[in-house]
């Protein structure tokens, strides 16, 4: 019975002395920030679905407008096919090559969403049209929202991976599996984004 009794000390301290090296080598931390990105990510997504969502609505609205540039609408009708195809699952934060299609994918929706806010400036029927500001409004609330969930999301991944890189939690980040997680690269996505210089003082060509 005293053997016994002693082997299960023994086995608890065991455990306990397992359990505080893990700690202190940053396990803990690990878990909390995996969960972290992994919330950050989804965050991030649902507002670049709400956005997509308010596309075709968008469209419509610009269709009814009489020769509305066609270039436009078509580059942002192709640009969120080409976004929307990719399939954001939370195994995408894993894979860099994968996750940065997926930014460029957005990025050139953002650029096309631009080009078409500021062409349909040079049109006082949609300027007047209360749908289309409305439309509008939802769209500029929907990009800050997205600005403010991939700047939670840098932060997150950030400081998950200066945690996989540091000694000694990068020993714990070996064992277990923890990688370094890819991030947007806000200057790339900027350049990207940017809208195209229009002139305001000649009206827009008909399309043909």
């Amino acid at each position: 019975m005293t053997s016994l009794f002693s082997t299960r000390w023994r086995v608890g301290l065991a455990a306990v002395a397992v359990t505080l090296g893990l700690s202190g080598c940053g396990y803990n931390d690990f878990q909390r920030l995996d969960e972290e990105v992994k919330a950050g990510w989804s965050e991030v997504l649902n507002q670049y679905q709400r956005r997509a969502d308010l596309i075709p609505n968008i469209v419509s609205t610009v269709k009814g407008e009489a020769n509305f540039e066609q270039e436009t609408l078509t580059k942002v009708v192709e640009a969120r096919a080409k976004a929307t195809s990719i399939q954001a699952t939370p195994e995408l934060v894993n894979n860099p090559e994968a996750f940065q299609k997926f930014q460029a994918a957005q990025g050139e929706l953002s650029g096309a969403l631009s080009r078409l806010l500021v062409v349909s400036e040079q049109y006082p029927n949609l300027k007047a049209n209360q749908g289309f500001q409305d439309l509008r409004v939802q769209l500029e609330g929907t990009e800050n929202r997205i600005t403010v969930a991939r700047n939670r999301y840098i932060k997150t991944v950030a400081e998950y991976n200066v945690k996989v890189r540091s000694l000694p939690t990068n020993l714990t980040a070996m064992v277990m599996g923890y990688q370094v997680k890819p991030s947007f690269t806000v200057q790339n996505e900027a350049t990207i984004s940017a809208p195209p210089t229009v002139s305001f003082d000649k009206p827009a060509a008909a399309s043909k």
